[in-house]
Parts: structure tokens; sequence; C-alpha cells
């Protein structure tokens, strides 16, 4: 007695397994696209001998990067008006191409030699920039009113004006509190940036100004003393993904007038911003 296969329940199970294969089929070539397209990255090459690279999608807006031929970055999309494209610059900025000047093109990740992406950390962003503020702070050791020496709290704001990606002129004012008085120092000064396209971007600055001795207002045996300042120091910038700025630095004062001079030196690091 051979078995009888019902026609009506064959077409039904027929029908499941066809629509099952249909629902996920589009899933998986969907998920392989995507797992590819995580492999590959775009990117935009320098195709003229210089490229001016600016703060939006027009000849209108600020040059804040010169490119030049050859030279690769990375692609962040595209703005819906003119032919322009939006490129991640070495610093972490982001700043748009004009589309004649660069082409793209896309890599794998797996290539041998294959451009990459800025990482957390970035060189400053110091071409293109105008000016600037750091906040720095840390450890000042140095004389007292009472001609002691003493480690106490530094803090100190420096604006800049950036001449070139390699040289800024900087102005200081710092507080140093004592335990019998505080200290104002202020100035300015040039500071040189020996490897601005470097992630890690060490500089050595000098200045002049002067310091002011206060001691506290219940003492009636120290008095104010005013002094020249002679500063050179120097240190290491470097920026984060986000454009902060992290400096750290050492800087020996010479404190003198017409009678003696004295060494002071701070130790501190801070926050900053290029613009």
């Amino acid at each position: 007695m051979g078995l009888e296969v019902n026609p009506a329940r064959s077409t039904f199970v027929a029908a499941i397994v066809a629509g099952a294969f249909a629902f996920f089929a589009p899933r998986s070539a969907h998920a392989a696209d995507v797992t590819d397209s995580e492999d590959v990255e775009a990117f935009a090459r320098v195709v003229v001998d210089s490229a001016d690279l600016r703060t939006g999608p027009g000849v209108s807006f600020r040059v804040i990067y010169t490119a030049h031929r050859g030279e690769t970055l990375a692609l962040d999309g595209r703005p819906g008006s003119g032919y322009w494209l939006k490129v991640i610059l070495p610093d972490g900025r982001s700043a748009y191409a004009l589309g004649d000047e660069v082409e793209p093109f896309a890599v794998g990740s797996d290539e041998k030699n294959a451009p990459s992406r800025p990482g957390f950390f970035a060189p400053p962003p110091l071409e293109g920039a105008h000016g600037g503020l750091a906040l720095i702070g840390g450890v000042f050791n140095g004389p007292t009113t009472s001609g002691a020496r003493e480690s106490m709290g530094y803090l100190e704001a420096r604006p800049s004006i950036v001449l070139h990606k390699t040289l800024s002129l900087d102005g200081f004012l710092g507080d140093a509190l004592t335990s019998n008085g505080s200290e104002i120092l202020y100035g300015g000064g040039a500071t040189v940036y020996l490897l601005p396209s470097f992630v890690l971007c060490p500089f050595v600055g000098i200045g002049g100004g002067g310091i002011s001795i206060f001691p506290n207002s219940d003492s009636f045996v120290l008095k104010r003393e005013d002094l020249f300042v002679a500063r050179a120091g120097g240190g290491v910038l470097f920026a984060l993904r986000s454009r902060i700025l992290v400096r750290l630095e050492v800087t020996n004062l010479t404190l003198f007038n017409s009678e003696s001079y004295k060494n002071a030196q701070t130790y501190a690091g801070g926050f900053g911003v290029y613009f």
C-alpha cells in the first residue's frame, strides 16, 4: 500500500518555504552589502598643484588649509548644492574642496599602504588659524615676598596671534598664590612650532614682561615688589579629535631689577583652541 501525498498540503508547504526564502534573502544580501561597505573607505586625492580648502562650500568662505598635488584626504560626504566635496583635514577639522581639484576614490581597509582617516589624536590646527587662546595651570616654584622659595599653585591665560603655522605672538597673564601673598605675572613673547604637521608638535618660546608681588593685607612688614621678567621654555602641543588642544610645558623665569635677580620655574599643562 503506497503513501498517498495530499496535493493541497504539498502546495501549502512549498508556499511557506518560498515565502521564508523571499523574506530572509534580501536581508542577507543587505547585510553582506553593509559588511562590504564597512571595509571600504572613501578618499580624495589632490590632482592640481595646490588646492585651497575652505570652511564652507563656496569661494567666499575662508581658506583654512592648502593641500598639494598627491595629498590624500578622507572624504566625508558631499553637500547638496554645488560641486564641493567635504573632507577631513589631518588635524581633524572639516573643510570643503572644489570637485575639479580632487579625485575621489575608494580603498579597502586591508589594502597594502592604504591611506587612513585621522585618529583620536591629531596635529594642532595651526595652518589657516588666525588666533588662539589657552588656559593652563600647574606649579610655580619661585621666591615669595619674604625671600624664601615656595612651590605654589599657578593659573595662566594665554591669547595668541598666529602669524604662520610655525610662529605665533603670545600674551600671558598669570596668578600664583603663596602663603603670604599673591604674584601677578604679565607680558608677551613669541612661540616657534618646530613640527606643526606632526601629532606631537614640540615648541619653544621666549618672552618678557613683569611680575608684581603683593603681600597679604594683614602683613605690616612685607611690602609690594615689582620686578622685570625674562622667560624661556618649551613643551609639546597636540590636538584631540574634537579639536581640543592640549599643551604641556616647562618655563624658566628670570626675575630682576637694578639691584638683584632671582630665578623661578613653572610646570604647567592645559587646554586651548585655535580659530
